[in-house]
């Protein structure tokens, strides 16, 4: 599991599953890079919806295919946020903003660079992206407090 700050890249390996959803071996290897996290207004994402953990958090991420074989980056449902207070809550949305989609299929050497739109508990805090089944997280980002 890679722990990063913004700014930082690590690399987590994306695992198969069977037909019945379990683990059963690494697909191909993730190169991921937290390139900025900003806290935003409702109005900033264009929406009238109130996050229903507080806070909206434009999350900047560049992942990228780096073994292989194709593998598969999914965020929605699969983004937890948590901190010392705080259990891990689902801190995906349906909202969205302009730019590349990063859920998708991604061949050996492709890359993309987007963007999440998470609902948070507050600033700082910890958010964790955990690729199929497993309860041990991919990777995850250091959040700013600010």
């Amino acid at each position: 599991m890679a722990e990063l700050k913004v700014g930082e890249t690590g690399r987590f390996t994306d695992m198969e599953t069977d037909d019945e959803g379990i683990e059963s071996a690494p697909n191909t290897e993730f190169e991921v890079k937290a390139v900025s996290a900003k806290y935003v207004t409702p109005e900033e994402v264009g929406t009238s919806n109130t996050p229903a953990n507080g806070q909206f958090l434009v999350l900047t991420l560049t992942v990228k295919n780096v073994g292989t074989k194709p593998g598969e980056f999914a965020s929605y449902g699969m983004m937890k946020w948590e901190n010392e207070g705080t259990a891990a809550q689902d801190a995906s949305t349906l909202e969205s903003v302009d730019g590349p989609d990063l859920d998708t299929t991604y061949k050996p050497g492709q890359a993309v660079t987007g963007k999440l739109v998470l609902d948070v508990g507050g600033k700082g805090g910890l958010v964790s992206y955990f690729d199929g089944t497993s309860d041990v997280p991919a990777f995850v980002v250091s959040l700013p407090s600010k």
